[in-house]
C-alpha cells in the first residue's frame, strides 16, 4: 500500500488518550517544522500555534470545550489561532523577511507589497477575519497528515467556545483569535473507535473528470 494511504488510513479523530505517554521534543519539534511551512496565501503566515502544555491552563481550556477529556489528556493541546486583522505593518514585515531571506533589494518588491496593500485593504475586517481562518484549515491538514506519519494521534476540534479560549490564552490584544483545536499524543487502549472501519464516500460519489 502506499505510504500516504497507509497513514491516512491509520488516523482517525481519537476519542480517548493514554495520558501517560509524552510526544518527544523531536516530533515537537518536526511538527513546528511542519506548521512553518503550511502554504498560505501571498505568503503572509497570518496564523500564531499555540503550544499548550501547562495542565491548569488546560483545564481552564476543557470547561471551554464542553468538558472533552483530550484537551487535557492529550500529550499536547495545539491551538491554531489566526489574525482578527492583516495591517500594511505585516505587509512589511513580511517583505523585510523575504529581503533577508532570499537576500534582494527591498525595492524590487515594492510592486508585490503594493499589490497585496491593494488586494487586502479593500476589504471589510469580518470577511478578512475569515480569510486568516481559512489558512489555519490549511494548516490543520498539514498538522493532520504529519502526526499520521509520525504515527501521533490527533483530533481536530471545532467544538469549544472560540471567545473563552481567546479570553484564557489573552489572545485578542494580540490581534488573535483561536480558530481550530487539536489535541495530539496516543491513543488509549480502550478507546474502541480506534477498530473501526473509515466510513467514506465511495471514489465515483467524489470525483468528476470533465
Amino acid at each position: 500500500m502506499n505510504k500516504i494511504i497507509e497513514d491516512l488510513k491509520w488516523r482517525y479523530a481519537t476519542k480517548k488518550y493514554d495520558s501517560t505517554k509524552k510526544v518527544s521534543i523531536e516530533n515537537i519539534e518536526i511538527i513546528k517544522d511542519a506548521l512553518r511551512l503550511t502554504p498560505t496565501a501571498f505568503g503572509l503566515q497570518p496564523l500564531k500555534f499555540i503550544i499548550v502544555e501547562n495542565q491548569d491552563v488546560r483545564l481552564k481550556l476543557k470547561e471551554k470545550s464542553h468538558n472533552q477529556e483530550q484537551v487535557v489528556d492529550a500529550s499536547h493541546l495545539l491551538v491554531l489561532c489566526s489574525y482578527i486583522d492583516n495591517t500594511e505593518i505585516h505587509v512589511e514585515d513580511y517583505i523585510d523577511l523575504i529581503v533577508d531571506t532570499r537576500n534582494v533589494a527591498k525595492e524590487n518588491l515594492e510592486g508585490f507589497k503594493e499589490y497585496i496593500n491593494n488586494t487586502i485593504n479593500p476589504i471589510p475586517l469580518e470577511t478578512k477575519t475569515i480569510w486568516n481562518a481559512k489558512q489555519a484549515y490549511i494548516a490543520l491538514g498539514n498538522l493532520l497528515h504529519t502526526c499520521a506519519a509520525l504515527r501521533i494521534d490527533a483530533t481536530p476540534m471545532e467544538g469549544f467556545e472560540p471567545e473563552g479560549y481567546d479570553e484564557v490564552l489573552g489572545l485578542k490584544a494580540k490581534n488573535l483569535k483561536a480558530t481550530i483545536v487539536c489535541p495530539i499524543g496516543y491513543r488509549h487502549p480502550e478507546d474502541r473507535y480506534q477498530h473501526l472501519t473509515k466510513v467514506r464516500k465511495h471514489h465515483d460519489d467524489l470525483f468528476e473528470v470533465i
